[in-house]
C-alpha cells in the first residue's frame, strides 16, 4: 500500500464496503488480520461498522483487538447488537475487561444480556447508539453535545432520565431551538413510554405510531439500554425476511 496509489486505498476500500458490505467483509476476513487492520484503521467508523457487522465474529474480534482501544470500543458499541454480543464474547478475558472500562453501562449490559432476548424482539433489534441526559441538564449542554456530531448522525430525539438513571422522557432534537437555552431538560421534555427488551417489534411499532420519535428499551429498573427508531425497526424486519422469509 505504498507508492503513488497509496492515497487511493482508503477511498477504494470505502467504496467497496458501501457497495457490497457482505462481500467486503468476506474479502477482508480472508486477509491476515494485520492486513485487514491496515485497510480498515484509516476509515471512518461508519465503514468499519458496515464491514464488521457481516464478518465472522472471531475475525471481527481479532480486527478490533488491533485497533486503538477507544476506536475499538466506539465501533463495538455501534455494531448490530447480536453481532456486537458475539464479538464481545470472542474477545479474550483481558480484552473484555478492558472494554468494560470503555463502554457505557447500558451498552455493556445489552452486550451481556442480549443472548437471552428472543430473535426479532425489541431488545434484539435495538440500537445502543443514543444520547441520554439527566432531567437537570441545561439545554445548552445538550446543544453543545449535538454540535459535535455530524449532521447525518443527529438523533431524532435525546432520552432524558432521572438522577438515578430511570427513563423519564425525551426531547426532539428539532424542537431544541424553540426553548430558552437555560431551560432544564426536565422542564421541556415529553414523557416517554419504554419497553422491556423481550417485547415484540410490533409493540415498539405501536409506540412509534403513537408519535414518539423513538422507542426506548429499558431494563427491569427502567434504565435505558437502547432505542428503536422507525428506520432501525424496518431494517431489522427486512433483514429477517431476507434471511428467514418471515418476521
Amino acid at each position: 500500500m505504498n507508492g503513488p496509489n497509496a492515497n487511493l486505498t482508503p477511498w477504494v476500500t470505502e467504496k467497496f464496503i458501501s457497495a457490497a458490505p457482505a462481500a467486503a467483509a468476506k474479502a477482508l476476513g480472508a486477509l491476515a488480520t494485520h492486513e485487514a487492520v491496515l485497510l480498515l484503521k484509516p476509515l471512518k467508523a461508519e465503514y468499519i461498522i458496515a464491514c464488521l457487522n457481516p464478518m465472522e465474529a472471531e475475525k471481527a474480534a481479532a480486527v478490533l483487538r488491533r485497533l486503538p482501544s477507544r476506536q475499538s470500543a466506539y465501533v463495538l458499541a455501534r455494531l448490530d447488537l447480536r453481532q456486537g454480543a458475539k464479538v464481545f464474547a470472542a474477545f479474550s478475558v483481558p480484552q473484555r475487561e478492558k472494554m468494560k472500562t470503555l463502554l457505557s453501562a447500558p451498552v455493556l449490559r445489552a452486550l451481556q444480556d442480549s443472548a437471552s432476548w428472543p430473535a426479532g424482539s425489541a431488545g434484539a433489534l435495538m440500537s445502543t447508539d443514543f444520547l441520554i441526559f439527566k432531567t437537570d441538564a441545561r439545554l445548552t449542554e445538550i446543544i453543545e453535545k449535538l454540535k459535535l456530531l455530524p449532521r447525518k448522525k443527529l438523533p431524532a430525539a435525546c432520552l432524558i432520565t432521572t438522577r438515578d438513571g430511570k427513563l423519564k422522557g425525551f426531547i426532539r432534537t428539532a424542537e431544541l431551538a424553540f426553548y430558552a437555552p437555560s431551560s432544564t431538560a426536565g422542564s421541556v421534555m415529553t414523557d416517554a413510554q419504554g419497553l422491556a427488551p423481550q417485547s415484540s417489534a410490533a409493540q415498539a411499532q405501536e409506540i412509534l405510531d403513537a408519535g414518539q420519535p423513538l422507542a426506548p428499551i429499558v431494563d427491569e429498573n427502567g434504565v435505558p439500554l437502547g432505542v428503536l427508531t422507525e428506520q432501525k425497526l424496518l431494517s431489522g424486519v427486512s433483514e429477517r425476511k431476507k434471511r428467514f422469509g418471515w418476521f
